[in-house]
Protein backbone atom coordinates (compact mmCIF):
# COMPACT_ATOMS: atom_id res chain seq x y z
CA UNK A 1 0.00 0.00 0.00
CA UNK A 2 0.82 3.37 -1.08
CA UNK A 3 0.30 5.85 1.35
CA UNK A 4 -1.15 9.47 -0.73
CA UNK A 5 -2.29 12.80 0.37
CA UNK A 6 -3.93 15.63 -1.12
CA UNK A 7 -3.53 19.41 -0.14
CA UNK A 8 -6.28 21.38 1.13
CA UNK A 9 -5.95 24.81 -0.57
CA UNK A 10 -8.21 27.51 0.76
CA UNK A 11 -8.89 30.88 -1.23
CA UNK A 12 -11.12 34.11 -1.08
CA UNK A 13 -9.85 36.81 -3.76
CA UNK A 14 -9.61 37.87 -7.19
CA UNK A 15 -9.37 35.26 -10.06
CA UNK A 16 -6.28 37.24 -10.71
CA UNK A 17 -4.53 36.33 -7.41
CA UNK A 18 -5.82 33.41 -7.16
CA UNK A 19 -3.84 32.06 -10.30
CA UNK A 20 -0.32 34.34 -8.64
CA UNK A 21 -0.68 32.78 -5.65
CA UNK A 22 -1.35 29.02 -6.78
CA UNK A 23 1.88 30.19 -9.25
CA UNK A 24 3.94 31.03 -6.19
CA UNK A 25 3.15 27.79 -4.44
CA UNK A 26 3.77 25.84 -7.46
CA UNK A 27 6.79 27.52 -8.70
CA UNK A 28 9.10 24.72 -7.32
CA UNK A 29 6.75 22.31 -7.01
CA UNK A 30 7.20 18.24 -8.34
CA UNK A 31 3.93 18.88 -10.35
CA UNK A 32 5.70 20.57 -12.69
CA UNK A 33 8.82 19.22 -12.81
CA UNK A 34 7.34 16.24 -13.11
CA UNK A 35 5.21 17.64 -15.56
CA UNK A 36 7.67 18.83 -17.81
CA UNK A 37 9.67 15.58 -17.79
CA UNK A 38 6.49 13.89 -19.13
CA UNK A 39 6.25 16.28 -22.14
CA UNK A 40 9.99 15.16 -23.32
CA UNK A 41 8.49 11.93 -23.95
CA UNK A 42 4.92 12.63 -24.84
CA UNK A 43 4.62 14.49 -27.93
CA UNK A 44 1.63 16.75 -27.75
CA UNK A 45 -1.65 15.81 -29.93
CA UNK A 46 -2.65 19.46 -29.93
CA UNK A 47 -1.48 23.05 -30.12
CA UNK A 48 -2.04 26.71 -28.93
CA UNK A 49 -3.65 29.75 -30.66
CA UNK A 50 -2.98 32.17 -27.86
CA UNK A 51 -6.01 34.67 -29.41
CA UNK A 52 -8.62 31.29 -30.09
CA UNK A 53 -8.32 30.53 -26.49
CA UNK A 54 -8.64 33.66 -24.69
CA UNK A 55 -11.72 34.52 -26.97
CA UNK A 56 -13.09 31.32 -26.03
CA UNK A 57 -12.40 30.99 -22.26
CA UNK A 58 -13.71 34.76 -22.03
CA UNK A 59 -16.98 33.82 -23.71
CA UNK A 60 -17.79 31.22 -21.21
CA UNK A 61 -15.67 32.11 -17.80
CA UNK A 62 -13.68 35.30 -18.05
CA UNK A 63 -12.51 35.44 -14.66
CA UNK A 64 -10.18 31.60 -15.39
CA UNK A 65 -8.49 33.74 -17.79
CA UNK A 66 -7.47 36.24 -15.11
CA UNK A 67 -6.63 33.32 -12.93
CA UNK A 68 -4.39 31.82 -16.02
CA UNK A 69 -2.78 35.46 -16.48
CA UNK A 70 -1.78 35.47 -12.70
CA UNK A 71 -0.25 32.27 -13.33
CA UNK A 72 1.82 33.61 -15.83
CA UNK A 73 2.92 36.41 -13.50
CA UNK A 74 4.18 34.32 -10.74
CA UNK A 75 5.56 31.30 -12.52
CA UNK A 76 7.22 33.87 -15.32
CA UNK A 77 6.42 32.08 -18.17
CA UNK A 78 5.12 32.91 -21.60
CA UNK A 79 1.36 32.62 -22.30
CA UNK A 80 1.84 29.95 -24.63
CA UNK A 81 3.46 27.04 -21.62
CA UNK A 82 0.42 28.73 -19.48
CA UNK A 83 -2.33 27.58 -22.01
CA UNK A 84 -0.26 24.34 -22.69
CA UNK A 85 -0.57 23.15 -19.12
CA UNK A 86 -3.46 24.83 -17.69
CA UNK A 87 -5.81 26.65 -20.04
CA UNK A 88 -7.93 23.19 -21.18
CA UNK A 89 -8.61 24.43 -24.63
CA UNK A 90 -6.85 22.47 -27.18
CA UNK A 91 -7.00 22.89 -31.30
CA UNK A 92 -6.51 19.93 -33.46
CA UNK A 93 -3.09 18.60 -34.25
CA UNK A 94 -6.86 5.43 -22.81
CA UNK A 95 -9.08 3.65 -21.13
CA UNK A 96 -10.21 5.17 -17.37
CA UNK A 97 -13.45 4.30 -15.55
CA UNK A 98 -14.95 6.83 -13.17
CA UNK A 99 -18.64 5.66 -11.99
CA UNK A 100 -21.43 8.23 -9.98
CA UNK A 101 -24.26 7.04 -8.41
CA UNK A 102 -26.98 9.71 -7.55
CA UNK A 103 -29.90 9.83 -4.67
CA UNK A 104 -32.08 11.72 -2.39
CA UNK A 105 -29.48 14.39 -1.18
CA UNK A 106 -26.55 12.88 -2.65
CA UNK A 107 -24.13 12.68 -5.23
CA UNK A 108 -21.04 10.02 -5.03
CA UNK A 109 -18.18 9.90 -7.32
CA UNK A 110 -15.66 7.35 -7.55
CA UNK A 111 -12.85 8.98 -9.73
CA UNK A 112 -10.24 6.29 -11.81
CA UNK A 113 -7.52 7.22 -13.51
CA UNK A 114 -3.69 7.01 -13.73
CA UNK A 115 -1.16 8.11 -10.30
CA UNK A 116 1.12 9.75 -12.63
CA UNK A 117 -1.86 12.36 -13.68
CA UNK A 118 -3.24 12.70 -10.26
CA UNK A 119 -1.68 16.20 -8.24
CA UNK A 120 -3.78 15.60 -4.93
CA UNK A 121 -5.32 19.30 -4.84
CA UNK A 122 -8.62 19.55 -2.86
CA UNK A 123 -9.40 23.78 -3.36
CA UNK A 124 -12.47 25.80 -1.68
CA UNK A 125 -12.03 28.52 -4.04
CA UNK A 126 -14.77 32.11 -3.30
CA UNK A 127 -14.07 34.12 -6.10
CA UNK A 128 -14.86 38.27 -5.01
CA UNK A 129 -14.48 39.36 -8.77
CA UNK A 130 -17.00 37.33 -10.29
CA UNK A 131 -18.56 33.63 -10.34
CA UNK A 132 -19.78 30.73 -8.09
CA UNK A 133 -17.68 29.73 -5.01
CA UNK A 134 -16.56 26.06 -5.74
CA UNK A 135 -14.95 23.01 -4.03
CA UNK A 136 -13.62 19.97 -5.19
CA UNK A 137 -10.50 18.37 -6.67
CA UNK A 138 -8.21 19.76 -9.23
CA UNK A 139 -7.26 18.41 -11.97
CA UNK A 140 -4.47 20.35 -14.31
CA UNK A 141 -4.71 22.94 -11.52
CA UNK A 142 -7.61 25.33 -12.84
CA UNK A 143 -9.43 22.49 -14.06
CA UNK A 144 -12.42 20.41 -11.57
CA UNK A 145 -12.77 16.31 -11.65
CA UNK A 146 -15.69 17.11 -9.39
CA UNK A 147 -17.47 19.21 -7.15
CA UNK A 148 -20.10 21.45 -5.82
CA UNK A 149 -20.77 25.58 -6.39
CA UNK A 150 -22.46 28.04 -3.63
CA UNK A 151 -25.78 27.51 -5.20
CA UNK A 152 -25.91 23.53 -4.16
CA UNK A 153 -25.23 22.16 -8.32
CA UNK A 154 -22.92 19.15 -8.57
CA UNK A 155 -20.83 18.11 -11.85
CA UNK A 156 -18.82 14.95 -12.17
CA UNK A 157 -17.81 13.51 -15.57
CA UNK A 158 -17.09 10.14 -16.87
CA UNK A 159 -14.92 9.30 -19.56
CA UNK A 160 -16.14 7.53 -22.80
CA UNK A 161 -13.47 7.87 -25.53
CA UNK A 162 -10.95 10.39 -27.25
CA UNK A 163 -11.70 9.02 -30.97
CA UNK A 164 -11.62 11.80 -33.12
CA UNK A 165 -11.07 14.83 -31.22
CA UNK A 166 -12.01 18.24 -32.20
CA UNK A 167 -11.52 21.86 -31.30
CA UNK A 168 -12.81 22.44 -27.81
CA UNK A 169 -12.04 21.82 -23.92
CA UNK A 170 -11.14 19.27 -22.28
CA UNK A 171 -13.31 17.21 -19.66
CA UNK A 172 -12.01 19.26 -16.59
CA UNK A 173 -12.03 22.40 -17.70
CA UNK A 174 -15.98 22.05 -18.84
CA UNK A 175 -16.17 21.03 -15.10
CA UNK A 176 -14.67 24.17 -14.00
CA UNK A 177 -16.64 26.15 -16.08
CA UNK A 178 -20.13 24.74 -15.50
CA UNK A 179 -19.32 24.57 -11.47
CA UNK A 180 -18.19 28.56 -11.61
CA UNK A 181 -21.64 30.49 -14.06
CA UNK A 182 -24.33 27.68 -13.33
CA UNK A 183 -26.09 27.76 -11.03
CA UNK A 184 -28.61 24.65 -11.37
CA UNK A 185 -29.17 21.51 -13.41
CA UNK A 186 -31.00 23.59 -16.18
CA UNK A 187 -28.34 26.11 -17.07
CA UNK A 188 -25.57 23.59 -16.69
CA UNK A 189 -27.63 21.55 -19.36
CA UNK A 190 -27.81 24.57 -21.59
CA UNK A 191 -24.13 25.63 -21.31
CA UNK A 192 -23.04 22.14 -22.24
CA UNK A 193 -25.02 21.96 -25.21
CA UNK A 194 -23.43 25.26 -26.34
CA UNK A 195 -19.83 24.66 -25.26
CA UNK A 196 -17.63 23.37 -27.65
CA UNK A 197 -15.91 19.26 -26.82
CA UNK A 198 -12.47 18.58 -27.30
CA UNK A 199 -13.47 14.47 -26.37
CA UNK A 200 -16.22 12.60 -25.35
CA UNK A 201 -17.48 12.20 -22.10
CA UNK A 202 -20.54 12.29 -19.99
CA UNK A 203 -21.45 14.97 -17.56
CA UNK A 204 -23.70 14.18 -14.81
CA UNK A 205 -25.16 17.14 -12.95
CA UNK A 206 -27.22 17.48 -9.73
CA UNK A 207 -29.05 20.00 -7.90
CA UNK A 208 -30.86 20.88 -4.64
CA UNK A 209 -33.72 20.01 -6.69
CA UNK A 210 -33.04 16.61 -6.52
CA UNK A 211 -33.02 16.26 -10.30
CA UNK A 212 -29.87 14.30 -12.18
CA UNK A 213 -28.88 14.74 -16.02
CA UNK A 214 -26.55 13.12 -17.81
CA UNK A 215 -25.35 14.84 -20.74
CA UNK A 216 -23.90 12.66 -23.43
CA UNK A 217 -21.06 14.97 -25.24
CA UNK A 218 -18.81 14.78 -28.32
CA UNK A 219 -17.41 17.09 -30.43
CA UNK A 220 -20.26 15.74 -32.83
CA UNK A 221 -22.83 16.29 -30.91
CA UNK A 222 -24.74 16.22 -27.14
CA UNK A 223 -27.49 14.66 -25.78
CA UNK A 224 -29.41 14.91 -22.80
CA UNK A 225 -30.68 12.00 -20.74
CA UNK A 226 -32.36 11.45 -16.95
CA UNK A 227 -30.32 8.81 -14.93
CA UNK A 228 -29.45 8.19 -11.29
CA UNK A 229 -26.06 5.80 -12.77
CA UNK A 230 -23.73 6.50 -14.74
CA UNK A 231 -20.22 4.74 -15.69
CA UNK A 232 -18.86 4.75 -18.84
CA UNK A 233 -20.77 4.11 -22.00
CA UNK A 234 -23.43 5.93 -23.60
CA UNK A 235 -26.90 5.17 -23.58
CA UNK A 236 -28.25 7.48 -26.70
CA UNK A 237 -25.30 8.18 -28.97
CA UNK A 238 -24.54 4.72 -28.76
CA UNK A 239 -22.36 5.05 -31.94
CA UNK A 240 -19.80 7.10 -29.95
CA UNK A 241 -19.38 3.89 -27.54
CA UNK A 242 -16.00 1.81 -27.14
CA UNK A 243 -15.90 -1.69 -28.35
CA UNK A 244 -14.95 -3.13 -25.25
CA UNK A 245 -17.89 -1.82 -22.61
CA UNK A 246 -18.06 -5.27 -20.30
CA UNK A 247 -16.58 -3.68 -17.60
CA UNK A 248 -18.66 -0.25 -17.66
CA UNK A 249 -22.28 -2.33 -18.30
CA UNK A 250 -20.74 -4.64 -15.26
CA UNK A 251 -20.47 -1.49 -12.89
CA UNK A 252 -23.87 -0.07 -13.39
CA UNK A 253 -25.81 -2.68 -13.53
CA UNK A 254 -24.09 -3.88 -10.36
CA UNK A 255 -24.85 -0.44 -8.54
CA UNK A 256 -28.54 -0.39 -9.81
CA UNK A 257 -29.23 -4.04 -8.36
CA UNK A 258 -27.91 -2.61 -5.15
CA UNK A 259 -29.62 1.04 -4.69
CA UNK A 260 -32.64 -0.20 -3.40
CA UNK A 261 -30.39 -1.35 -0.35
CA UNK A 262 -29.17 2.46 0.47
CA UNK A 263 -31.02 3.34 3.06
CA UNK A 264 -28.75 6.44 3.66
CA UNK A 265 -25.81 7.96 1.92
CA UNK A 266 -23.05 6.73 3.76
CA UNK A 267 -24.75 2.80 2.58
CA UNK A 268 -24.67 4.70 -1.18
CA UNK A 269 -20.87 5.68 0.14
CA UNK A 270 -19.62 2.61 1.39
CA UNK A 271 -20.28 0.35 -1.47
CA UNK A 272 -18.23 2.70 -4.00
CA UNK A 273 -15.85 2.83 -2.09
CA UNK A 274 -15.47 -0.40 -0.45
CA UNK A 275 -12.80 -2.20 -2.01
CA UNK A 276 -14.99 -5.47 -2.42
CA UNK A 277 -18.11 -4.21 -3.50
CA UNK A 278 -17.22 -4.54 -7.26
CA UNK A 279 -17.58 -1.09 -8.16
CA UNK A 280 -13.77 -0.15 -6.65
CA UNK A 281 -10.95 -0.80 -9.50
CA UNK A 282 -7.24 -1.67 -8.02
CA UNK A 283 -6.26 -0.83 -11.71
CA UNK A 284 -3.99 1.87 -12.31
CA UNK A 285 -1.49 0.73 -14.28
CA UNK A 286 -4.23 0.49 -16.58
CA UNK A 287 -5.64 3.94 -16.36
CA UNK A 288 -8.75 2.83 -14.28
CA UNK A 289 -7.79 2.91 -10.71
CA UNK A 290 -9.94 4.37 -8.04
CA UNK A 291 -7.75 7.25 -6.69
CA UNK A 292 -10.32 9.34 -4.56
CA UNK A 293 -14.44 9.06 -3.66
CA UNK A 294 -16.24 12.24 -3.82
CA UNK A 295 -19.86 12.99 -2.31
CA UNK A 296 -21.65 16.11 -2.69
CA UNK A 297 -25.12 16.86 -0.39
CA UNK A 298 -26.25 19.83 -2.07
CA UNK A 299 -29.18 20.43 0.58
CA UNK A 300 -26.76 20.77 4.16
CA UNK A 301 -23.85 22.30 1.67
CA UNK A 302 -21.55 19.26 2.93
CA UNK A 303 -19.03 17.38 1.45
CA UNK A 304 -17.03 13.81 1.77
CA UNK A 305 -13.60 12.78 -0.09
CA UNK A 306 -11.19 10.10 0.57
CA UNK A 307 -8.35 9.05 -0.88
CA UNK A 308 -8.35 5.07 -1.74
CA UNK A 309 -10.34 2.41 -0.92
CA UNK A 310 -12.17 1.25 2.35
CA UNK A 311 -11.61 5.03 3.89
CA UNK A 312 -14.20 6.65 6.06
CA UNK A 313 -14.69 10.22 5.24
CA UNK A 314 -13.04 13.73 5.58
CA UNK A 315 -15.82 16.09 5.95
CA UNK A 316 -16.42 19.63 4.39
CA UNK A 317 -19.00 22.25 6.01
CA UNK A 318 -19.15 24.34 2.72
CA UNK A 319 -21.86 26.53 4.14
CA UNK A 320 -19.40 27.28 6.85
CA UNK A 321 -16.99 28.04 4.58
CA UNK A 322 -18.50 30.15 2.66
CA UNK A 323 -19.68 31.87 5.89
CA UNK A 324 -15.57 32.64 6.61
CA UNK A 325 -14.92 29.67 8.49
CA UNK A 326 -11.87 27.90 7.54
CA UNK A 327 -11.16 24.39 7.52
CA UNK A 328 -8.41 23.44 9.70
CA UNK A 329 -6.55 20.37 8.06
CA UNK A 330 -4.42 21.49 5.75
CA UNK A 331 -3.73 17.95 4.19
CA UNK A 332 -6.27 14.67 3.09
CA UNK A 333 -4.63 11.81 3.94
CA UNK A 334 -5.02 7.66 2.47
CA UNK A 335 -3.61 4.45 1.12
CA UNK A 336 -3.91 2.98 -2.10
CA UNK A 337 -2.68 -0.24 -3.24
CA UNK A 338 -0.10 0.56 -6.64
CA UNK A 339 3.47 1.42 -6.42
CA UNK A 340 2.85 3.47 -9.00
CA UNK A 341 4.01 7.24 -8.71
CA UNK A 342 2.20 10.34 -8.22
CA UNK A 343 3.00 13.42 -10.11
CA UNK A 344 2.88 15.89 -6.73
CA UNK A 345 4.38 12.97 -4.67
CA UNK A 346 6.97 11.42 -6.14
CA UNK A 347 10.64 12.37 -8.07
CA UNK A 348 9.91 9.79 -10.99
CA UNK A 349 6.24 10.49 -12.27
CA UNK A 350 7.18 10.58 -16.09
CA UNK A 351 6.41 8.52 -18.81
CA UNK A 352 8.84 5.97 -19.91
CA UNK A 353 8.62 3.33 -23.36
Amino acid sequence: MKSVHSDILQFRGTHYDFGYKQGEELKNSLILKNRERQWKVRKPRFFINVQETKEVITKFAPGIWDELEGLRDALDWPVDRVLKEFGGYRVKYVKSGCSIVTGDNYFIRNYDYHPKTYEGRYVLYQPTDRGYAIMGPSQRITGRSDGMNEKGLVLGYNFMHRKKPGDGFICCMIGRIILETCANVEEAVEMLKEIPHRHSFSYIVYDQSGETYVVEASPRGVEVRQSNVCTNHFEIMKKENRNHLVDSYRRMENIQKHQAMFSEAYDAFRFMNDSDKGVFSNDYKSWAGTIHTSAYFPQEMKGWFVLGGDQEPVEFDFAAWLDGKNIEQDRIKGEIDTDIPFVHMDENAVWFR
